[in-house]
C-alpha cells in the first residue's frame, strides 16, 4: 500500500546533504530588535512551540496578528499570544470549547494604504466586503466544525485593522478524530502572502494514544515546516558532481519553475519552527534526541507552495518512519483496525497535509539527519529540490521532551462511520485541474488557475458569487473523480471534511487512510487520458451543513481561482430516520 506516491524523482541528488558550501550568504530574514516576528537562527536548535493545554473542557486564547518588513523587504506575519509566544499549539480534547480571540494589529501605515475606503469595519459579524492584504481570518484545517461566522467560516469573515478583537468559538466535535491539525489565515487572494510569510500554527486533538496503541508511551516532537521568499535570490546556483548547475527558469508568477534534477535553486526557502535552512548553504538545524529513543513526530507542511516528501538517514542510509497517522486521522480508523502503523522509507507531505510517525533516534555518535527529497512537480511547477532540514544530534543528556503521551491510556470503545469504502456512493461526479495564463498573446502574462466541474465552463473563483458550484444533501457519500489537465502537481483538499482515495490514475488502490489533502499528478502534455484520483468523499457529519471551498492547496493557485464552492443542505427528520435503519449514517 503506498500513500506517498508522486512523479518518479529523476535524481536523487544526496550529495547535497550534510554539506555545507563556502558561499556568502545573508542573515536569515534580518531579524533586528523590534521585530515582532521573530525567525530562529541559522544552524540553530529545533524549539518546541509553545503549548496552550484546554482545562476544564475550555481553551480560551488571544492571538494578535501581526507583521514587519524584513532587511530584504519581505513582509513576515506572525500570530503572537498574551505571553509573547509565536504560533503556540493550541491542544483541545473532543467535547472541548475553544475560545479564540483573533486580533488584526497590522502596522499604521500598512492599515492606512490598504484599508482606503474601507473604515467602519466592524468586528462582530460576517458581512464580507473588500479582501486586501490588509484584511485577515482564521480557518481551522480539517476540524470538522460547521461553516458558519465564529467557527470555521472563509468566505465572510474579514477581521480588519480597524475592528474589535474577532472572537471564533466552537466545541471540538466528540468524535473528531485525535490528531494533527492546523490553523492559517484564508483570505481569497492574499492567503498565499500570509501564509508565506510565516501566519500559521499547529493543533493538536488530544487522544490519539486511546485509539492507536503505537503512540503509546511516545514523547512527542511537534515539527512546523514552513517556506518563504528566498533570502539569497541572486546567489548562483550550485555546480555538483562536477555538472553544470541547472539554469534557473522561472514562470509567469516569478517562481523558479522544476529543473527535472533534483538540484538546482529552490522556488522557496524553508525552516523547521521558524529556525531557517537557507539556499545556497542550507545550513540546517539541530534537533537533539537521547540515544535509541522512539519518539512521535507530528509534522505539518504549513508551506504555501513547496512539497516535502521527508526521510531520516543514519549514515546517509534511509530509515524506517512508521506513520500512526494522516492529515489527523489515525491509519487505523475507517476499517483499518488490523494496521495500526505503516512502516515507510520515507513521506511525502503535500502544502497543508500532515504526518505523524514514528521515529527511533540514532545511537550515540552516528551522523543522522532530517532530509526533503526532490519532487517532481511537472514541467510548469516550482522547484524543490533534495536539501537538508535538520541534523539529528543524539545524547544521553539531552533534556527530557515537554510532552509525552501515556503509557498505559484507557482504550476508548468509539463509534465510527461505516468505512467510506463500504458506502454505496450516490453519485459520481468529475472535476478537473486547468490553467491559461491571463493574455494568451504575452507568454509572460500571470496564470489564471481553474478547478471546474465537468460540463461547465472553467471560471476562476469569484469571491462575491452567491451560488454553490456543487449542492449536496447531508448524509450523502460521493465519488469524485478530479482529473489533471495541466502541467504541475496539485494538491486537492476539502474543509470540513475527509475523504478516501479509491484509485490512482485508474488504478484501484488499497489504501483505506482518510485524508484532507491529496495529489494529483501533472499531464505530461500529450498522453491522451490525463491523471486522476477518484476520492469517496463524506458529506455524512451533520456538523459540516453550510457552504464551504474545496481547492488546491498550493495557494498560489487558490489565490489565483483554483477553488470552487460546496453547499451542503441539511437532511429532512424522515430521511435521516430512514439513514439510521441501514447503518450507513455516521456513529457518533
Amino acid at each position: 500500500m503506498r500513500f506517498d506516491r508522486i512523479p518518479r524523482c529523476r535524481a536523487f541528488a544526496l550529495c547535497l546533504i550534510g554539506v555545507v558550501l563556502a558561499l556568502p550568504c545573508r542573515s536569515f530574514a534580518g531579524a533586528k530588535s523590534g521585530d515582532v516576528c521573530f525567525p530562529g537562527a541559522p544552524g540553530g536548535a529545533v524549539p518546541e512551540p509553545a503549548d496552550l493545554r484546554s482545562r476544564n473542557g475550555e481553551l480560551e486564547v488571544e492571538l494578535a496578528f501581526r507583521s514587519f518588513a524584513d532587511s530584504q523587504g519581505q513582509t513576515r506575519y506572525c500570530y503572537v499570544d498574551g505571553a509573547g509566544n509565536q504560533s503556540p499549539t493550541l491542544r483541545v480534547k473532543p467535547g472541548d470549547r475553544l475560545t479564540l480571540k483573533l486580533r488584526n494589529e497590522l502596522p499604521a501605515s500598512e492599515r492606512v494604504h490598504n484599508m482606503a475606503g474601507h473604515a467602519g469595519a466592524k468586528g462582530e459579524d460576517c458581512t464580507g466586503g473588500p479582501m486586501t492584504a490588509a484584511s485577515t481570518n482564521l480557518h481551522f484545517h480539517g476540524l470538522l466544525i460547521p461553516p458558519t461566522c465564529h467557527q470555521d467560516d472563509v468566505l465572510r469573515t474579514l477581521v480588519q485593522p480597524s475592528a474589535s478583537p474577532f472572537e471564533y468559538s466552537f466545541e471540538i466535535p466528540q468524535d473528531q478524530p485525535p490528531g494533527l491539525y492546523w490553523y492559517h489565515p484564508h483570505v481569497h487572494g492574499f492567503t498565499k502572502a500570509q501564509v508565506l510569510g510565516g501566519a500559521s500554527g499547529a493543533l493538536i486533538v488530544e487522544g490519539i494514544e486511546t485509539v492507536n496503541h503505537e503512540a503509546s508511551g511516545l514523547a512527542e516532537r511537534v515539527l512546523v515546516i514552513r517556506d518563504q521568499e528566498l533570502v539569497n535570490p541572486d546567489a548562483a546556483p550550485v555546480q555538483t558532481d562536477s555538472m553544470p548547475a541547472p539554469q534557473v527558469l522561472r514562470d509567469a508568477e516569478g517562481d523558479i519553475l522544476n529543473t527535472g534534477t533534483g538540484t538546482g535553486k529552490p522556488a522557496k526557502d524553508l525552516s523547521i519552527n521558524f529556525v531557517p535552512v537557507a539556499y545556497p548553504q542550507y545550513q540546517p538545524a539541530t534537533i537533539t534526541m537521547k540515544p535509541a529513543e522512539k519518539e512521535l513526530w507530528r509534522v505539518l507542511n504549513a508551506s504555501a507552495i513547496t512539497y516535502l516528501d521527508l526521510q531520516v538517514l543514519f549514515k546517509s542510509r534511509q530509515q524506517m518512519l512508521g506513520v500512526v497517522a494522516l492529515d489527523g486521522v489515525p491509519v487505523n480508523q475507517n476499517g483499518n483496525r488490523d494496521q495500526p502503523i505503516v512502516w515507510k522509507r520515507h513521506v511525502l507531505i503535500p502544502p497543508g497535509g500532515r504526518a505523524e510517525f514514528a521515529v527511533i533516534g540514532p545511537k550515540q555518535g552516528v551522523p543522522a539527519s532530517l532530509v526533503t527529497r526532490t519532487v517532481d512537480s511537472g514541467p510548469a511547477g516550482e522547484n524543490d529540490p533534495t536539501r537538508p532540514l535538520a541534523t539529528i544530534v543524539t545524547s544521553a543528556d539531552a533534556p527530557p521532551r515537554s510532552s509525552r503521551l501515556p503509557a498505559s491510556p484507557a482504550i476508548l470503545a468509539r463509534a465510527h462511520a461505516t468505512p467510506l469504502n463500504q458506502v454505496a456512493p450516490a453519485r459520481v461526479r468529475r472535476l478537473y485541474f486547468s490553467e491559461k495564463a491571463r493574455d494568451p498573446q504575452n507568454p509572460n502574462s500571470p496564470t489564471v488557475f481553474f478547478l471546474t466541474v465537468e460540463g461547465k465552463t472553467p471560471t476562476a473563483f469569484d469571491p462575491n458569487s452567491t451560488e454553490p458550484d456543487i449542492t449536496v444533501k447531508q448524509g450523502d457519500v460521493e465519488d469524485w473523480i478530479i482529473e489533471n489537465r495541466s502541467q504541475e502537481l496539485h494538491d486537492f483538499h476539502i474543509h470540513q471534511s475527509h475523504f478516501q482515495l479509491l484509485e490512482w490514475n485508474g488504478v484501484p488502490v488499497d489504501e483505506p487512510y482518510l485524508r484532507d489533502t491529496v495529489n494529483v499528478a501533472y499531464w505530461d502534455g500529450h498522453s491522451p487520458v490525463y491523471p486522476s484520483v477518484k476520492l469517496r468523499m463524506d458529506f455524512r457529519d451533520p456538523n459540516i451543513v453550510g457552504t464551504f471551498v474545496y481547492h488546491c492547496h498550493l495557494l498560489e493557485h487558490e489565490d489565483g481561482g483554483m477553488m470552487g464552492t460546496i453547499r451542503v443542505e441539511a437532511r429532512d427528520v424522515n430521511a435521516q430516520t430512514a439513514e439510521k435503519s441501514t447503518g450507513n449514517h455516521a456513529s457518533r
